[in-house]
């Protein structure tokens, strides 16, 4: 093979090296890239959704404002991470001591089908009682989804579904405005004090 066209071959290979890095630039991080997965929550104040907790009563993000409140989206039927959260969740309210009076724990069903307020007020009986559980039309789960940017999906299994959701427990300051995140599995040393946190911050605002 002459030097000429191993010349040719070797800037053929490089251009499509070239383009090919191009075009991965511009799916992941230039123009043609997705809207990222992963944004802030709206303020309480800004979410617009209508749902009913586990007493019957008709709730919504104006029932979260005036305490700091914990938000966790999942749903009854979840095998694992959701019992897992609620059971961390009543270790941290646990710690909290008298304080838990001042702060709303929520979790938000992702599967209304299944998740009646009969469903949900037996689901959270099973946990600290601040939990409270929160059902709503599929229309209403996919506003309240919208404003906490979490992401839910429906998967179909051998003769029945699941949903896969975020496992992120949100944080809000009692004016509503978005604090903080604690992680799945987040070690309890590191969860309690972000939630010291926004307790303080409210205790300071009010006195």
């Amino acid at each position: 093979m002459s030097r000429r066209t191993l010349l040719t071959y070797g800037a053929a290979i490089a251009g499509v090296a070239a383009l090919t890095l191009f075009i991965g630039w511009w799916r992941v991080d230039g123009p043609g890239a997705p809207e990222p997965v992963a944004q802030r929550p709206l303020p309480l104040t800004q979410m617009e959704f209508q749902m009913t907790d586990q007493g019957g009563a008709t709730v919504g993000p104006a029932s979260l404002l005036g305490n700091p409140s914990m938000v966790f989206f999942g749903f009854t039927y979840c095998p694992d991470v959701c019992p897992t959260t609620l059971s961390d969740i009543s270790g941290w309210l646990d710690d909290l001591g008298d304080h838990v009076a001042d702060m709303n724990v929520v979790f938000i069903t992702v599967d209304p089908e299944r998740d009646t307020v009969p469903a949900m007020a037996e689901y959270v009986s099973y946990f600290h009682p601040a939990i409270q559980g929160w059902s709503g039309t599929l229309d209403e789960t996919e506003r309240a989804a919208a404003g906490f940017r979490a992401s839910y999906e429906k998967v179909a299994t051998e003769g029945d579904y699941t949903v896969n959701h975020t496992a992120s427990v949100f944080l809000f300051d009692a004016e509503g405005q978005f604090a903080s995140t604690i992680d799945y599995h987040e070690p309890r040393e590191f969860a309690v004090p972000k939630i010291r946190r926004v307790l303080t911050r409210a205790e300071e605002e009010t006195s």
